[in-house]
């Protein structure tokens, strides 16, 4: 099968693709490489792909989704039979300070995946939404049965809205899709933008750490490994429309078991051999106070099973670090 993965240099992009060359997949990548975070960490996740010795079924081109006319005859010279679509503005701090770059990625860009989907036919695009969606919800754990028309970010409304806007592509064109709401991953090739790296980095370097809304948030932390499973299994399993319903579906990826930051932290010191400087600090706008996803769905449909606890992924996750940033 040859699968289209935008956002391929991002984290959970790069990971997608490692397990579909390994298993003999024909991958073709795009990315802006955008600024967003250190760009050096993308272009060597790339290389990490070139380097495999199934490279030779990887092709990389750097484009941004949001470029109509480029993404338009991409789709005119790559027939693919597949997308995962990771690629977006990503951040919901960042949302509040930029909310035109949502628009223009998350909207435009997702748009123009959907055109490109339909034009070529593709079996399956599964796509990334999010756990933001949610809000601040006060009913857990989250499930895809609940209300979500009351996002507190920018960045939670354009997910909302790629959810609606694959919705119409389905029903319109029977197209097959489904969206991810991920949680909180975490793992080797991370984000450094994200709590995870943020975190390690500030005990390594001895900087102090800020914990929000006085460490007590908790999050539904979950290993890339178990989302990569998650995602590919999706991917090979597409909707089928019944007699009244578009072939449409909306799925939880997590790790079913959130812990408070507080309790992160301790785990990252206990893994790093250092304590950490932490500052306590109020709740600030946009953030939620709880992810917690309910995955029955996708373990009764997909067979999804997280199985990393959060003791091997941190230490597998702090492995890397050590060896990427030269710890010793």
């Amino acid at each position: 099968m040859k699968t289209l993965v935008t956002g391929v240099a991002g984290f959970i992009g790069y990971h997608v693709a490692t397990y579909l060359l390994a298993r003999g997949d024909q991958v073709i990548g795009i990315d802006n490489i955008n600024d967003y975070y250190d760009t050096s960490l993308k272009e060597a996740r790339l290389q990490q792909l070139e380097a495999m010795p199934q490279a030779g079924n990887f092709k990389f081109l750097k484009l941004d989704i949001a470029q109509d006319d480029e993404l338009a005859t991409f789709f005119e010279t790559e027939r693919v039979d597949a997308i995962v679509h990771l690629a977006a503005q990503a951040g919901v701090r960042y949302s509040i300070e930029n909310p035109h770059a949502y628009i223009e990625a998350n909207i435009r860009g997702f748009l123009n995946i959907l055109v490109g989907a339909q034009k070529v036919k593709v079996k399956h695009l599964v796509y990334a939404s999010s756990s933001s969606v949610y809000g601040n919800s006060k009913t857990v754990p989250f499930s895809t049965q609940d209300q979500v028309d009351h996002p507190v970010s920018m960045y939670a409304a354009t997910k909302k809205s790629n959810e609606l806007m694959a919705h119409v592509y389905s029903h319109l064109y029977q197209l097959p899709t489904t969206g991810l709401r991920f949680f909180t991953v975490y793992g080797p090739w991370g984000r450094p933008d994200m709590s995870p790296f943020l975190f390690a980095n500030a005990i390594f370097n001895e900087t102090p750490i800020k914990l929000f809304n006085h460490g007590k948030h908790q999050r539904d932390f979950t290993y890339i490994d178990d989302i990569v499973e998650g995602v590919v299994n999706v991917l090979d399993s597409p909707p089928v429309a019944g007699s009244e319903l578009a072939p449409y579906k909306i799925y939880n990826i997590g790790n079913n078991s959130p812990i408070e930051l507080l309790d992160w932290v301790a785990t990252l010191e206990r893994h790093i051999g250092k304590k950490a400087v932490t500052k306590l600090a109020p709740l600030q706008p946009g953030d939620v106070v709880t992810t917690y996803a309910d995955v029955d769905a996708l373990g009764q449909e997909i067979g999804y099973r997280p199985s990393t606890t959060i003791e091997q992924g941190v230490a597998k996750f702090i492995e890397w670090y050590r060896d990427y940033y030269n710890y010793k």
